[in-house]
């Protein structure tokens, strides 16, 4: 796909951040699926999900390996952050592609994300490796779409550290910017880098009882229940203003 410059208008952002996970891609049978079952491998202790958007409701811990290895050693079990890595990785991937990252979704519509990259450019911000995010592009045929995207490598310090921002704003005015995420991490980065941020959570989810007050003392503009739901947000959002 040839990418066209966006066409402005004064009230829509000029640049659209995403994150990744929980925001352009269901997550709850990979990435949150695998994070379960390392901890029980390493502690025989069958965790929940509740449990586990309790950590995630905890600034640092936007990094599922990091969280694991918190949460396994908090169980009592003392684990390397390799040994962790290592079984998450195997997991999350499995032969041939078969593991749980089989079971990822892109959550937002082709023709959606079409219609807004006529318009504003899109970029990501996203705690995942390259590797990673390389095998959800080339899946879901997403890649030429986004620009800049910044990954792990791609910063000396991750969230909830603004430097992926800056790296997107490269100069521009915050408030030129929206960007779109699902965790403290996500909406400490915005605050940081004054950056409008709008909150994706699902509606009557453990994430939303337990983040969206959370994400809104963090100065969420807003909480979605889907990515889906954005293009009319920002058309209401510009009626507004």
């Amino acid at each position: 796909m040839k990418k066209s410059s966006p066409r402005q208008s004064e009230n829509f952002p000029s640049v659209i951040i995403f994150d990744i996970d929980g925001v352009l891609v269901g997550t709850k049978k990979t990435y949150l699926l695998t994070v379960l079952q390392v901890v029980k491998h390493f502690t025989g202790k069958r965790v929940t999900m509740r449990e586990l958007h309790e950590w995630k409701n905890r600034p640092g811990y936007n990094d599922d390996w990091k969280l694991s290895h918190a949460w396994v050693n908090s169980l009592g079990a003392n684990v390397s952050f390799e040994d962790v890595r290592a079984k998450f990785l195997e997991l999350y991937w499995g032969k041939n592609h078969q593991g749980n990252v089989r079971f990822e979704e892109w959550l937002l519509p082709k023709p959606a994300l079409r219609r807004l990259s006529q318009r504003a450019q899109l970029a990501v911000f996203t705690g995942r490796v390259l590797d990673e995010l390389d095998y959800t592009f080339d899946r879901f045929r997403v890649r030429p779409y986004f620009d800049p995207v910044i990954t792990v490598e791609k910063v000396t310090e991750g969230k909830p550290s603004p430097e992926g921002l800056y790296k997107i704003l490269d100069g521009r005015d915050p408030a030129s910017a929206l960007y779109l995420g699902d965790n403290v991490d996500d909406a400490l980065a915005a605050q940081s880098a004054n950056v409008p941020f709008v909150g994706i959570l699902p509606p009557r989810s453990d994430e939303f009882r337990q983040r969206s007050t959370r994400l809104k003392d963090l100065r969420a503009l807003d909480i979605l229940g889907h990515i889906k739901e954005l293009e009319v947000w920002l058309r209401v959002r510009g009626r507004r203003e």
